[in-house]
């Protein structure tokens, strides 16, 4: 029987994946000065690192940009550094800040704490959250067009469709395996896919983190046991594990979306050779898959920054242009 207890992981090359996104789920504060006596000792440094800031600014855009996701959404956390990377190319700062939950994140894009939000399911998925936060967060643009959220099963489980679950509850011992609480996933999973197929009497969704459920879903494949999990693409487990998504014909789990760039109120204003190049941002399933894959998985984490150099090197063509220095 089994538990929904996070067990020890035999895969080498997935355990390490999933190991490295169980590190990522505190907000990172920026440093700050050393104190009057440093500074008055480091004047000379400090006039450097001003004379250079002030060449940036000559030569091109300048400004700090705090980007704000969620590292174990791999689409955030892709997106971030790639971002990061452009960015800082064009002359700007960039800090990058990492949050748990999506409600904070939403809540510090509107509130100006953090300035964009690099990967939102905002209009499905997360679409509770635009109503409530919305008027104060400017849309930059979507870079993905097709995005879905699922429910899966391993291949070799006999069932296909989201119709069967409720008469093979036993099999999954009462439990859908979820991820964060406060996800869209959870809260379409609870409100539409399990009264529409009849889920809950004889269901639970488990919810945790997506580390959890990708070391849940990992255990019960490598000792083949019956497990069904919430899912979404474009995601890199889809094609680390071996699963399928159930059918759903009564489309419980809502139509396709685009992935967008949120950014605070007034960012395209303050910001505008970022928020023009970001509009221009598209990525196909190939392209965006090729990125996830090299940064969770070929380089892996606290290697995102070279794992994004790496890709930009191997897809010359696919970014747009960067703009010209003035």
């Amino acid at each position: 029987m089994r538990t929904t207890t996070l067990r020890r992981a035999n895969g080498r090359r997935t355990t390490a994946l999933v190991a490295s996104l169980a590190t990522a789920g505190l907000v990172l504060a920026a440093c700050g000065d050393g104190g009057e006596d440093t500074a008055a000792e480091d004047t000379g440094s400090d006039d450097t690192t001003t004379e250079e800031t002030e060449d940036a600014a000559a030569g091109g855009a300048s400004g700090e940009i705090t980007l704000g996701f969620l590292p174990s959404w791999t689409d955030g956390l892709s997106t971030a550094y790639l971002l990061e990377n452009q960015l800082e190319e064009m002359g700007y700062t960039v800090e990058m800040e990492t949050l748990t939950e999506p409600a904070p994140l939403y809540a510090g894009l509107a509130n100006g704490d953090v300035d964009m939000y690099p990967s939102a399911w905002s209009e499905v998925t997360h679409a509770d959250y635009m109503e409530e936060y919305g008027d104060s967060i400017e849309d930059l643009g979507s870079y993905y067009d097709s995005a879905v959220l699922t429910i899966a099963v391993p291949e070799y489980v006999d069932i296909d469709s989201l119709e069967e679950l409720a008469d093979n509850a036993d099999r999954f011992d009462g439990q859908v395996i979820g991820i964060e609480p406060g996800a869209g996933l959870t809260r379409v999973t609870n409100e539409s896919v399990f009264p529409t197929y009849g889920l809950d009497e004889e269901f639970e969704l488990v919810t945790s983190s997506t580390t959890a459920m990708l070391t849940e879903l990992q255990n019960a494949v490598e000792n083949e046991e019956d497990i069904v999990v919430t899912l979404w693409r474009p995601f890199w487990a889809n094609a680390e594990f071996p699963v399928k998504d159930l059918e759903d014909p009564e489309g419980a789990l809502g139509d396709p979306e685009a992935l967008h760039f949120l950014g605070r109120e007034g960012f395209a204003e303050e910001f505008p050779e970022a928020a023009e190049w970001i509009g221009q941002l598209k990525l196909d399933d190939d392209q965006y898959g090729s990125l996830e894959d090299m940064v969770v998985n070929e380089y892996g984490e606290g290697n995102e920054a070279e794992a994004v150099e790496a890709w930009i090197e191997e897809n010359p063509d696919v970014l747009p242009e960067l703009p010209t220095s003035g």
